[in-house]
């Protein structure tokens, strides 16, 4: 299996993992603040994919990195450091809670395809302030997003301008966290999975704690033992594999374009609500959700390919030996096993079909 297509793959599951998100989200918000769910939520992602943190130190130890290697990497380098604070603030800590505020507002059908406009956010953010490019196509899409966003928000029957914004401002910061984690080379995506659960998790559940003694949010206070392990549980799927996935796929073809796949998870969660809690699904919903899909399928199509070069490097992230840019050698292991260590890059200057990923990220003057 091509690298592209891998990467896809893990897109696309990661977008149905974390379709059922919101419906959960929305059973769940009842009963537990939404400050403290969203701790908990990201308390089980950490949990979640503590077994992939295992499986990759054992299999960077085969291949003669050490955890320590990729740790040090991160420590040494201040931007990769801010990078990944910034995305354990912007999608681990502000996001979820405005998502889960949008979820006690509104049907959670509409705030599920509303999750479409993360697109446009990763994407315009990419272009603006992180190097990435959009071509015809993919600012056609973009247009198309947001143009199906506010028809959503604003229709009859839709969630309303309140609950559109706050789930415009979630996936605002889980735009920022794209592109940040995206750039983290000095970690694997799954063990920046578990850092952002951690600290995420532990300082929303802090905050949900302190707010539900002094007199609860909403009239909602301090959840059950039952409601806890039911916010572990779906974090450590719909949070905890879908992230892990969705970085790991975001280095390989770019966050702009990994997210155009991810974008298939609000539909998911959508049908998801209407069959699974009764919502309603009416014209406003079939219109932004045809104009959605029209928008995503745009930004797949982007095409981009020209003649660049590649600097002398050294890094680590999660990376195959059958995508052109890693050619070194471990013995014994096929060049489509995915892995993670510290490793160089010679200058090279060649042309390809490629997309703003970890290795291209040049000025298009």
């Amino acid at each position: 299996m091509s690298s592209t297509r891998r990467a896809s793959g893990e897109a696309l599951l990661a977008a149905l993992l974390f379709g059922a998100a919101a419906p959960a989200g929305k059973l769940l918000v009842g009963e537990v603040p939404p400050v403290l769910l969203a701790g908990l939520l990201y308390l089980g992602a950490a949990a979640g994919i503590a077994p992939r943190v295992w499986l990759e130190a054992r299999r960077s130890r085969l291949a003669g990195s050490t955890r320590a290697g990729e740790t040090t990497a991160v420590r040494s380098d201040p931007a990769s450091r801010w990078r990944l604070a910034g995305a354990i603030v912007a999608g681990g800590i502000v996001a979820p809670v405005l998502l889960l505020a949008a979820l006690r507002e509104a049907d959670a059908s509409a705030v599920s395809l509303l999750l479409n406009l993360e697109l446009a956010a990763t994407a315009l953010l990419g272009v603006a302030l992180f190097g990435e490019h959009a071509g015809a196509r993919a600012w056609a899409g973009i247009l198309g997003a947001v143009v199906a966003g506010l028809f959503l928000s604003a229709g009859g029957g839709a969630p309303g301008l309140a609950a559109g914004a706050l789930a415009v401002g979630a996936c605002l910061c889980w735009g920022l966290d794209n592109q940040w984690t995206a750039l983290v080379d000095g970690l694997s995506p799954a063990r920046s999975t578990l850092w952002k659960g951690l600290v995420a998790g532990g300082a929303n559940v802090a905050l949900g704690v302190g707010i539900a003694l002094a007199g609860g949010q909403g009239g909602v206070g301090l959840p059950g033992t039952r409601e806890v392990l039911a916010a572990l549980g779906v974090g450590a799927l719909s949070y905890g594999a879908s992230i892990a996935l969705h970085v790991s796929a975001a280095q390989a073809l770019g966050a702009t374009r990994a997210q155009a796949i991810f974008a298939a998870s609000p539909f998911f969660g959508a049908g998801l609500a209407v069959f699974a809690l009764g919502e309603p699904f009416g014209i406003v919903h079939v219109g932004a959700s045809a104009l959605f899909a029209v928008s995503v399928a745009l930004v797949i199509a982007d095409r981009h390919a020209h003649a660049h070069s590649h600097g002398a490097t050294s890094h680590v992230h999660s990376h195959q030996h059958d995508d052109g840019h890693h050619d070194h050698v471990h013995p014994g292991q096929p060049a489509s096993l995915r892995h993670s260590h510290w490793h160089d890059h010679d200058p090279v200057t060649h042309a390809h079909p490629h997309a703003s990923d970890l290795h291209h990220r040049h000025d298009h003057a």
